[in-house]
């Protein structure tokens, strides 16, 4: 379909138009599935039983998974299943490294469609997860019936320089000085791997005193506006130990793709229906790459929401979240 910027950003700044989460809902199953190689994953399942099959794949790497996350789907049309990945939430080992890659992960999803059953399911994933669903939907395009896309992240070099060296630094020098005030001189040339190096060695309480620093920078930086509750999820030190290890161990390897591979293999996704979503001030994640994205992949809904950052709280994003599930559920007047 084609894109209407003034159509888009006309609908995302009318607040009676803009549509919310699902009522908070309970899961109607849980377990955990042992990868075989020293993980064990929870999972849970969502909605109606046996209505359309859809997968919800969080942020991070690291982030887990959330109550909120079940409501963007409408129960009465979805069955769906949301996971906490290697590491990460109620998973287990707890911020653990090993066996623990973008290709692991993109296995374990896979393992988990032929739990539910599923023949093909959408695929929804924002910011890692956006990345994350990139790599599974490349790898098994035949197991994709719709993808729906925020925050787009391609973990480039120069979307890692940009959030951690040079870039968001100059839109919250205050943040950012906190950022690296535990890090000398000498090393703040890479922040990114003297960070790595502090969250992989050293005393437990060490580690935990820089995965909150990290963790909280992330935290502060991907709403439009301050969010105490955000702020709060990534100042917890069970949580931000996961998030920043977990996030700098797959940023040191380059997520293990090759450069450009994502939007390089983006003609995989032609057959797939698609939407992608993007905040205009999204920090962490440049718009340029959601263009890059959304030009290699024209087939796909395209929305680039003003005045949002990051986060799929973000009140236009979770909007064209909601419209998007809908839509590929069949909801009439979606």
């Amino acid at each position: 379909m084609g894109f209407d910027l003034a159509i888009c950003t006309a609908m995302a700044q009318d607040g009676a138009m803009l549509r919310t989460l699902y009522p908070p809902i309970e899961p109607y199953d849980t377990g955990m599935l042992d990868t075989g190689e020293g993980h064990s994953i929870y999972y849970e399942r969502c909605g109606t039983p046996g209505a359309k099959p859809a997968v919800f794949l969080h942020g991070g790497p690291g982030g887990g998974i959330a109550p909120a996350h079940r409501c963007l789907f409408d129960p009465d049309l979805y069955d769906v299943l949301l996971f906490d990945q290697r590491g990460c939430g109620r998973s287990t080992p707890h911020a653990g490294l090993d066996d623990n890659t973008t290709w692991h992960l993109v296995a374990d999803i896979e393992r988990l469609r032929e739990l539910v059953g599923a023949e093909r399911w959408l695929v929804l994933g924002g910011s890692w997860g956006s990345t994350l669903g990139l790599a599974y939907a490349q790898t098994y395009p035949e197991r994709v019936s719709e993808l729906v896309l925020r925050g787009i992240y391609m973990c480039s070099k120069d979307e890692l320089d940009w959030f951690y060296q040079f870039g968001v630094s100059q839109m919250f020098p205050d943040k950012y000085e906190r950022l690296i005030a535990p890090v000398p001189e000498a090393e703040r040339g890479d922040i990114l791997r003297a960070y790595h190096r502090r969250l992989t060695t050293g005393p437990v309480e060490d580690r935990i005193s820089a995965a909150r620093t990290w963790s909280m920078f992330e935290g502060e930086t991907i709403t439009l506006l301050p969010d105490p509750a955000m702020s709060a999820q990534h100042d917890d030190g069970h949580f931000a130990l996961a998030f920043a290890r977990l996030e700098t161990h797959y940023f040191v390897n380059d997520c293990w793709l090759e450069p450009g591979q994502l939007l390089r293999d983006a003609r995989k996704l032609k057959p797939i229906a698609g939407t992608i979503v993007h905040g205009r001030y999204d920090m962490p994640c440049p718009a340029h790459y959601a263009w890059a994205l959304h030009n290699a992949w024209p087939e796909a809904d395209f929305h680039l929401i003003e005045g949002a950052g990051h986060a799929y709280s973000e009140p236009g994003i979770l909007d064209r979240l909601i419209r998007a599930t809908d839509r590929y559920a069949g909801k009439v007047g979606a």
